[in-house]
């Protein structure tokens, strides 16, 4: 599966809430276009996950970014550094060490369908948006 040159990919669980609006809010912020995202559970998702040797337990959020895979808080630190002003402000945080940030991230992985609970089916874009999705 070939991502577009000079985008990020973030792959995502399309079944958890959580997940699927932070995609939405990352489509609302993305000014420059700079992302495209498919689900873990599509088949441009799972070629990408195995391409990149990713396993089945990191099942959030991923974000593929200069040929590299990135995932618990990494993932949001790409994020938020390509989103720009205001949202890198959050970069602040990268103070905290890695360990307790990732730690921070996978807590709130375990628990997020207790917390926001789980979709019916997997996310679908917005048709506008179909274009950002493998």
């Amino acid at each position: 599966m070939l991502i577009p040159e000079k985008k990020t990919l973030v792959l995502f669980d399309g079944y958890c809430h959580l997940c699927s609006n932070t995609v939405q809010f990352i489509l609302k912020h993305d000014r420059k276009k700079a992302f495209v995202f498919a689900p873990l559970q599509n088949e441009a998702g799972k070629e990408i996950r195995k391409s990149f040797r990713i396993q089945d337990d990191v099942d959030s959020v991923i974000v593929i970014d200069g040929g590299k895979a990135f995932y618990y808080s990494g993932s949001v630190f790409i994020i938020v550094k390509r989103l720009g002003n205001p949202w890198n402000i959050f970069l602040a945080f990268k103070i905290m060490p890695k360990v307790w940030a990732d730690k921070l991230y996978r807590w709130i992985a375990r628990n997020r369908f207790k917390w926001f609970g789980k979709r019916e089916s997997c996310y679908l874009p917005p048709e506008d948006y179909s274009d950002r999705f493998l």
